[in-house]
């Protein structure tokens, strides 16, 4: 069980994404935004030449997933949404 709710998650997030992570992926031409965090679930959006990368599942596992879980808490799940699919998450 997460011992954080989703708000008190949601600046420690957005600041790893934009220091650690977006940097990383912007060096290849992509980008990251994170969408929402929901019940634990951090949703974010690859965006740039991320999209449709053959490496962007590996993109969430082992930089994304893998740098939330060290530095926030092993149990954050990671949930990529899908360009178009935005409205589906936000009006959830």
């Amino acid at each position: 069980m997460m011992p954080f709710t989703d708000e008190d998650l949601q600046q420690p997030v957005a600041d790893i994404i934009k220091t650690k992570i977006a940097p990383m992926l912007a060096q290849d031409g992509g980008a990251i935004e994170l969408l929402k965090i929901k019940d634990g679930k951090v949703f974010v959006q690859l965006q740039g030449a991320c999209i449709g990368c053959a490496a962007s599942g590996s993109t969430l596992k082992f930089i994304v997933e893998k740098n939330l879980r060290e530095l926030i808490h092993p149990e954050i799940q990671i949930v990529n949404v899908l360009p178009g699919m935005e409205d589906e998450l936000l009006n959830d």
